[in-house]
């Protein structure tokens, strides 16, 4: 009779703690997976078609800073009880605070327009009238967070989140060389490393960087696992959905690269415009390819406009002071939800009425995030390393230096790709 009730002990606790962590899921994979939104596979697919399978090699890198500083962040929050941005503001300074949010704002609206360009783009590819489809997706935003809450939220971001299984059906339809793909994740290898290569491969590199690890994205999943209201108790089932969101999201970018290196790679067609991907896969890869690629840019659009409209009505908020929760009315929140209202209104009266040059845009935008990352690190970093806020739950050896060390070579390699840049231009 011992027998069954040993059973019963241990299936209690397996699916006690699948419980537990279901209860915390959410605020590190939706974070991860809107770094993946319509410029992040656009920059993606421009890798793949201009350098090919090794640009795979610096993914495996990336995926790791993004889970060892999306825990901190994430730490920070459930330990701390407050936002990274309420910390950096009460910590350092509102002047401090004030540089930051302006930055990244800027960054972020350029951003937006990134996102909804691509709406816009995508929906002529997939015959759906350009402008009405960017006010559907405007409109659907605002819905959604103004009239909704926190739990709606963080279940239309999971589900917009499986969209992205349609990258594996473009990459598999492209029949890459699987081999090569994989080996590359190892070490970079199966092209002429030329210097005219070399330096493609570190200019697009750090845009690769730049859209995967994002200041916003920084700032949100602290605020996100704040408004979810994570026990302490609950961190350990935390950290290990960070580590698998940041694995997830850049398991899909893999998908993304193979799709266009497989077909626009191999075929020497250089990708200028990263959305038009979906165009010029389908000669290669077939119409189901292409359709399902742009199907995904179009759900990558939308997810990044809710989340990065999101990361600043929070910042902003927890900047300044303010409340700002989607849990909160709109008379407890109004500024939160004016913010987020009013970035959704000036981005698409930029993308209707204008014809605003998107390459300028994702310059200014990219110099900005090159800039204000190593900083937003900094902070970051400071904050999780000081034990009289953290206590045990301060940084360990590896996160300590790991982020340093990365935030460094950050730092230098976007100094070099500014100045190749501008001596280019």
């Amino acid at each position: 009779m011992a027998k069954p009730i040993i059973k019963r002990g241990f299936f209690y606790r397996y699916w006690k703690r699948i419980l537990i962590f279901l209860s915390v899921f959410g605020p590190a994979t939706i974070t991860a997976m809107s770094d993946n939104d319509a410029g992040g596979v656009a920059t993606y697919s421009i890798a793949g078609a201009r350098l090919g399978y090794p640009i795979l090699f610096l993914l495996v890198i990336i995926t790791v800073l993004l889970g060892v500083t999306q825990e901190m962040g994430m730490r920070l929050a459930i330990i701390s009880r407050k936002g990274l941005a309420d910390l950096i503001r009460e910590k350092f300074g509102v002047r401090t605070a004030m540089f930051m949010f302006g930055a990244l704002l800027i960054a972020n609206l350029g951003t937006l327009i990134t996102d909804l360009s691509a709406v816009k783009t995508t929906s002529r590819m997939l015959n759906l009238p350009a402008i009405p489809s960017v006010i559907v997706v405007l409109l659907i935003s605002f819905l959604f967070i103004v009239k909704g809450n926190y739990k709606l939220t963080q279940s239309i971001m999971l589900l917009a989140s499986l969209f992205y299984v349609a990258y594996i059906v473009s990459a598999i339809k492209a029949q890459p060389d699987w081999g090569l793909a994989v080996s590359n994740l190892f070490y970079p290898h199966g092209v002429a490393f030329t210097p005219t290569y070399m330096r493609d491969y570190l200019l697009i590199g750090m845009g690769v960087l730049g859209t995967t690890i994002t200041p916003w994205g920084q700032f949100f999943i602290s605020s996100f696992a704040y408004d979810k209201k994570i026990e302490k108790k609950k961190i350990n089932y935390s950290q290990l959905e960070t580590y698998w969101g940041a694995f997830l999201t850049d398991f899909f970018s893999f998908f993304m690269i193979v799709a266009t290196a497989a077909t626009l790679f191999v075929n020497h067609i250089p990708l200028e415009a990263g959305e038009q991907a979906a165009l010029a896969i389908k000669p290669f890869a077939g119409e189901l390819a292409g359709t399902l690629f742009a199907i995904g840019i179009l759900n990558a659009g939308f997810m990044g406009v809710i989340i990065v409209s999101l990361s600043t009505a929070y910042a902003f908020a927890e900047f300044f002071g303010l409340s700002g929760s989607l849990n909160d009315s709109y008379k407890k929140s109004k500024t939160f939800y004016i913010l987020f209202a009013l970035q959704l209104f000036v981005v698409g009266a930029v993308i209707v009425f204008t014809n605003l040059s998107l390459f300028k845009v994702a310059i200014v935008t990219q110099t900005i995030n090159a800039i204000a990352l190593p900083l937003v690190f900094y902070y970051l970093i400071k904050l999780t390393n000081d034990r009289q806020l953290m206590g045990h739950f301060a940084n360990n050896k590896f996160q300590k230096y790991f982020a340093i060390v990365c935030t460094v070579v950050i730092m230098i390699a976007s100094a070099v790709t500014l100045i190749s840049y501008f001596i280019k231009t």
